[in-house]
């Protein structure tokens, strides 16, 4: 019989620490690659505790357990976790260790799965428990693999192509590329375990992992220019051996752990924050030393050359014309009722694969209703599923995958009602226009090479500071090219905290989200997203290089939630010179009522 429920998971994975002489054990959302987005086979906490979220951990000791999440999923924890069963604890007041120091047994055993953590995190709990005598131990298998009789396996599809013609320069031009850094650092091999690294240095895809289109697989580059790819056999079609050529060796994926042991007397780089602490530890095993060192194929991967660009482009202009069609929807349907956060997902991606040419979204829709919309990375199910009510704010974020090009967009949008709901309230229309703004400040900005996304954050804030408001998000991410929505390791979030990437410098062919938001608890919530890329700027008697943004997404503002005495006149310019190049790039691919629609929506204020 299967366990359906979450606290019969939990008892069972309680009885089986108990045969192991574990005291407990650490839960994090992660795969054996670090990713952002995991395989349904590595859902491991979501099948223990409920939660749905992309970032959380949990830890079970066998009388107590606790939910840990940022401020991004206060809410929703609470929603998806019971209570009864998990503590919840904020990761921006405590962390593993000061929970397990106050909670575990003097001379308790926590297992954890070094497959699923990085080398520092290990190091760092380990360090801190040897205080109070709490031993943390490497699980030979996970055991909740151990007690989840149904859980799905790996992906077996196979790996495929992806075309120099969209990625613009070759797999043998980005291997040597990696091998030229590590004879600079005098490095003998680096160990590749992103899959989306990967996935950019062979011009490679896959389906192995929801959302994102990677391959199961890890990559060995020698600093001679050949490299090992290991991959399952049931992946490898005689076209990939073709693409990928006698350069690089194709191995069992089974084989990684043991291979790892020849590299004996070698100096070998891995990414501290994508190798896990079982690859530092079957490199030493093995006799190799390895050097903690961000991984190669980051940087380059996160500069788009021209193809890449122009991939985006065409990619925006064609996702924000099936955008429209939605927004166009969302004008005429759920104001007669009957239409629900749910339907609203199946609409848009309808819209989307309308253009004949969408590989997957780029990432589950985001379609919050009303108080949903407080709730930053809220997914919806059939279990929380709103009706859209006439009246009321409605936010959606979404993206699509296309083979030019990932797109990431939010949208605001106040769903006309009758009587005295028929417009967004003073509080509604203030605090969307403050969002507003601070966009602008982004999209606007002008900025001297060296500098950070650290540097920016606070031009899209200082609006909402004015209030007495923020948002507890980051205000930008790096987004890939036919790869993951999320990618460094570029950002724009707060410099105080500490956030991966607020330091990196910005390079012109970088992409980034410019994403900020508001937040009203039960309420309401609001976000204006747009994709820009970081371009170099023309500047008459410019002392130095001086870069900003070009605005990559063309999809209509909700104009009537706007407070126009909140902006100054370069604002409503900005405003109305986006809504005219937007109206430029969408009407040839729109008629009949949505292209009415646009033609109003993009009227100059």
């Amino acid at each position: 019989m299967l366990m359906q429920t979450h606290e019969a998971r939990l008892s069972a994975l309680r009885e089986e620490l108990k045969r192991r002489d574990l005291d407990g054990f650490v839960v994090p959302i992660s795969d054996e690659h670090m990713s952002e987005y995991v395989g349904s086979y590595a859902q491991r906490l979501g099948w223990l505790t409920g939660f749905g979220g992309s970032a959380g951990s949990a830890i079970v000791l066998q009388h107590k357990a606790a939910m840990f999440v940022d401020g991004r999923y206060t809410i929703q924890v609470r929603e998806q976790v019971d209570g009864n069963l998990f503590d919840y604890e904020s990761t921006l007041e405590t962390n593993h260790a000061k929970w397990l120091l106050a909670n575990a047994q003097k001379g308790a055993r926590i297992g954890y799965d070094a497959w699923l953590h990085s080398k520092g995190w290990a190091d760092d709990l380990a360090a801190a428990l040897s205080k109070k005598g709490v031993e943390l131990v490497a699980v030979d298998g996970n055991p909740i693999d151990a007690v989840w009789i149904d859980q799905p396996a790996p992906s077996s599809d196979v790996a495929v192509i992806h075309e120099d013609a969209h990625a613009g320069q070759s797999s043998a031009e980005k291997r040597a590329q990696i091998a030229d850094w590590l004879k600079e650092e005098e490095l003998d091999a680096a160990v590749i375990s992103a899959l989306d690294s990967i996935a950019w240095m062979l011009n490679i895809r896959g389906t192995d992992v929801d959302r994102t289109p990677v391959a199961l697989s890890y990559l060995i580059a020698h600093a001679d220019g050949t490299a090992e790819l290991f991959i399952a056999p049931e992946k490898v079609t005689p076209e990939l051996e073709q693409h990928l050529g006698n350069a690089v060796t194709i191995r069992d994926r089974a084989e990684f752990t043991a291979n790892l042991g020849t590299l004996s007397g070698k100096t070998v780089a891995v990414d501290p924050d994508f190798g896990v602490a079982a690859i530092y530890q079957a490199l030493e095993a093995g006799g190799a030393t390895a050097i903690s060192v961000r991984d190669p194929a980051i940087l380059p991967k996160a500069i788009k050359n021209p193809v890449e660009q122009q991939g985006h482009r065409d990619s925006q202009a064609r996702d924000g014309a099936a955008v429209a069609k939605f927004l166009h929807w969302l004008s005429v349907e759920p104001s007669k009722g009957g239409q629900t956060e749910l339907s609203a997902v199946a609409k848009l991606r309808e819209f989307r694969e309308q253009t004949g040419v969408l590989k997957d979204q780029s990432f589950d829709t985001i379609s919050a209703a009303g108080p949903h919309g407080a709730l930053c990375h809220y997914r919806v199910d059939e279990e929380s599923n709103l009706d859209i009510e006439p009246g009321s704010v409605f936010l959606c974020d979404s993206g699509g995958q296309y083979l030019d090009g990932t797109t990431d967009i939010t949208r605001t949008v106040w769903i006309k009602g009758p009587g005295d709901k028929a417009e967004p309230s003073a509080e509604v229309r203030d605090r969307y226009t403050r969002v507003l703004k601070g966009h602008i400040q982004i999209a606007r900005a002008i900025f001297p090479q060296g500098t950070s996304g650290g540097q920016l954050d606070a031009f899209a804030r200082q609006y909402l500071w004015e209030a007495g408001v923020d948002y507890a998000h980051g205000t930008g991410h790096g987004v890939g090219s036919f790869l993951g929505v999320h990618e460094g390791p570029q950002r724009i979030a707060k410099l105080s905290g500490g956030q991966p990437g607020t330091n990196q410098e910005l390079f012109a062919g970088m992409i980034l989200s410019n994403e900020p938001g508001y937040y009203k608890d039960g309420a309401f919530g609001i976000r204006i997203e747009n994709l820009v890329l970081v371009e170099e700027q023309d500047i008459d008697g410019a002392e130095g290089t001086y870069l900003g943004f070009e605005n990559l997404t063309w999809v209509p503002m909700a104009r009537d939630m706007l407070d126009m005495s909140l902006l100054t006149a370069e604002e409503k310019q900005w405003w109305n010179d986006y809504h005219a190049k937007t109206q430029a790039i969408l009407a040839p691919q729109l008629d009949g009522d949505v292209l009415a629609w646009l033609e109003d929506a993009c009227q100059p204020i």
